[in-house]
């Protein structure tokens, strides 16, 4: 299924396959591939960074709901479902999210380039995590891609991604992407 260029409707089918992972999620323990991370922290880092970035930026305070610690399926339904409100919401068409390293950007566009292609690119982390279907949109993969090479200085001096994984020559879309953000696409859980 192709996914939509709106961002309302992207985020619901990006953050309703990375739903999927969370309920298919068997243990919150298990390593992530990213350095230091369980499936549960993968989960935690989306549920924490994005409210603060909102609020600074929007001044728009989220719902939240139980820690991840204490339910990590509740604390990802609950911060999901009211981001997509927000995105369903009519006034958001007028709202503007500032952010010194965006500048001044509609609020839907900076939610869907930073938090929705967030979520995308950590649905592999908690599907490697925990043992479950990893396979990510190719178009979008192609896409993140094609917007953050030309940024690759900024990006990886921010800290946010680790140092390029080299891929073969003939690797797919999200092999590419994956090794671009950092990742090592042939990951597997110990």
């Amino acid at each position: 299924m192709a996914l939509s260029d709106r961002p309302a409707e992207r985020h619901r089918q990006i953050a309703g396959l990375f739903t999927d992972r969370v309920l298919g999620a068997p243990d919150w323990d298990a390593p992530a591939p990213v350095a230091g991370w369980t499936a549960r922290d993968v989960v935690r880092h989306l549920t924490e960074w994005f409210p603060s970035f909102l609020a600074s930026g929007a001044g728009i305070d989220l719902p939240r709901g139980p820690s991840v610690d204490e339910n990590p399926v509740a604390a990802w339904r609950i911060h999901s479902d009211a981001v997509q409100a927000l995105l369903d919401d009519p006034e958001t068409a007028h709202r503007k999210l500032s952010n010194r390293h965006i500048g001044l950007v509609p609020l839907d566009t900076g939610i869907d380039r930073f938090y929705t292609a967030d979520v995308f690119m950590h649905t592999w982390d908690l599907s490697r995590a925990t043992g479950q279907d990893d396979r990510l949109d190719p178009d979008f993969c192609v896409h993140l891609l094609a917007e953050m090479e030309p940024l690759e200085q900024a990006i990886r001096s921010s800290g946010q991604y680790g140092p390029r994984v080299e891929v073969p020559d003939d690797a797919g879309p999200q092999t590419r992407m994956l090794g671009f953000i950092g990742r090592d696409p042939f990951w597997s859980s110990p």
